[in-house]
Formats: C-alpha cells, sequence, structure tokens
C-alpha cells in the first residue's frame, strides 16, 4: 500500500499521521472501526472501544471493569468463575448459591470436586464412608439401613442372616419358617421342588411341602371319597376310630344323608342313620 493509498476502509480519510487500526488487512480510523466493529458490554451496554480490553465469554463480551461477579461485585479477571442463568458467579458465591452440601458434614461440595450421590443425597468422597469401618465406599457395592451405609463386608458382619436353604446371606426381604429364614428363591416344596413364595403349603418335620406333595405322602384318606383330608382353609372333618371322613362326606351309606352331629350306626367300616342301620350295627 502507497502512501498516497493510506486511507480509512469506510469513510475514506487520510490516516497518515493518525491512529488507526487494521481489520482483515484493511485500516480503519479509530473512529470508524469503534462505530462498526466494537462490541457491546452485557453489563453497561456501551461499546467497547478499539483503546479498551474486550473481554469474551460464550459470544458475550465485558469491559475489563465490567467483568465482575453478579453477586458480590468482585472481579472475575484472571479468576475462576462459573454461570448460572446467564449470570456471572465467583466460585464462593457459585458454591454457596448452587453446590450441594454434604450429608454427612453439612458442608458445601465445591464445583469440580468429586460427589457421591445415593439416594437422593450427596455426600464428599471423603465422607461417604462405611458406618462400621470407616472406610470410603466410593463406587463399590452398599446396603443401607436406617443407621447408615455400610460396605457389603460390614453388613454381613454386623447384621445379615442366612438362607436355611443355600447358607448364603439374606440381604433383603426372605421368608420366615419354623424360625428359619430363607430367600424367596430358595423356599421350596421338600418334595417336588416347587416354589412356595406365594403358594399355600403344608409343615411336616420342619420341611415345607406344597398341597400336592404334601397331601400324596402324609395326608389321611377320606373313608368315602379316599381323597386326601388335608385341613386347609379351616377344611372339617370327622374322625371315628382310625378312620377320617370329609365333613361332607360323613353320610348314611344306605339313604344318604348327613351324619354329622347325630348318632349313627357301624358295619364293616361303613356307618348308617340308625334308621338304616337299625340290626345291622352298634349305635354309637
Amino acid at each position: 500500500m502507497t502512501t498516497a493509498q493510506f486511507y480509512c476502509q469506510y469513510c475514506t480519510a487520510s490516516l497518515l499521521g493518525k491512529k488507526y487500526v487494521l481489520k482483515d488487512d484493511s485500516p480503519y480510523c479509530v473512529t470508524c472501526y469503534d462505530r462498526v466493529f466494537s462490541n457491546y458490554c452485557e453489563e453497561c451496554k456501551k461499546p467497547i472501544e478499539s483503546n479498551s480490553k474486550d473481554l469474551c465469554y460464550k459470544d458475550r463480551h465485558w469491559h475489563e471493569g465490567c467483568f465482575k461477579c453478579t453477586k458480590c461485585n468482585h472481579s472475575l479477571v484472571e479468576k475462576p468463575f462459573a454461570a448460572k442463568d446467564e449470570r456471572l458467579l465467583c466460585t464462593e458465591c457459585y458454591s454457596n448459591e448452587c453446590s450441594s452440601r454434604c450429608f454427612h458434614c453439612k458442608r458445601t461440595i465445591m464445583p469440580g470436586s468429586r460427589k457421591m450421590e445415593f439416594k437422593g443425597n450427596c455426600w464428599h468422597e471423603t465422607c461417604f464412608v462405611c458406618e462400621n469401618c470407616r472406610q470410603p465406599i466410593g463406587t463399590k457395592p452398599l446396603i443401607s439401613k436406617e443407621s447408615g451405609n455400610y460396605c457389603v463386608p460390614c453388613f454381613e458382619k454386623e447384621f445379615a442372616h442366612y438362607c436355611n436353604f443355600c447358607k448364603k446371606v439374606i440381604t433383603s426381604g426372605g421368608i420366615t419358617f419354623c424360625d428359619q429364614l430363607w430367600h424367596k428363591e430358595c423356599f421350596l416344596c421338600s418334595g417336588c421342588r416347587k416354589d412356595l413364595c406365594e403358594e399355600q403349603f403344608m409343615s411336616r418335620d420342619d420341611y415345607p411341602f406344597c398341597v400336592d406333595c404334601y397331601n400324596h405322602l402324609y395326608a389321611n384318606k377320606c373313608v368315602a371319597c379316599s381323597k386326601p383330608i388335608s385341613g386347609l382353609t379351616g377344611a372339617k372333618f370327622i374322625c371315628f376310630q382310625d378312620s377320617q371322613w370329609h365333613s361332607e362326606c360323613f353320610n348314611c351309606g344306605k339313604c344318604s344323608i348327613s351324619l354329622v352331629g347325630k348318632g349313627f350306626l357301624t358295619q364293616n367300616k361303613e356307618i348308617f342313620c340308625q334308621k338304616c342301620g337299625s340290626g345291622m350295627g352298634s349305635d354309637i
């Protein structure tokens, strides 16, 4: 560029002996440059002229003197800061306003520090420890009780119950039967191994059985219908000597009238009402 060509790219005024600013290799007088290219300050809304320092954050601009924490008004120039809802905050104000507080020590968890979260609460990493051994739990498995959080070894040592079947720890839930605990998945029929967790079951010598297995193996049989007498759901039955009947089966062998609560006669293990059995057996 020759001396004759040295003029402002915008107003064409000569720049000889004057201050100027280069923009994309083209010269501009200071007045035109400030008017055309200056950014406007987010804080004071005035242009940031070429003789001022322009501080930029996410396409937003500030004068150096306007670049301050919106809460405490301290300068953020060459200091760490954070943004919330388009407001700039120093780290102390941001922590007080926005950061989580440790569930254990109640102190602020500073931005950038490691935070442990569990069941809606937050801890410093060094505060998130086993209630028993006081060692940091970190991301290892844990078991929570009202008294605190426990690593698995400490929980098993202090609180765990063991399944009567598999002898392994029951960490939650479980079924109690005959003063013993079972995992739900281990509480099975001693005969067919059917899951008894949500089923009716019977007991024999402290062993659980499903109704079908118990009836097949141990239940007395009705003399009349030969079906098992289980006694479940309050079912009534009649016993006489070594024989048993369902209540609804205890009927006269000839006229079929119910003999429940009535006198009856027997003959060769059959029962009769007094009318039908007169002369056939002994009156009971």
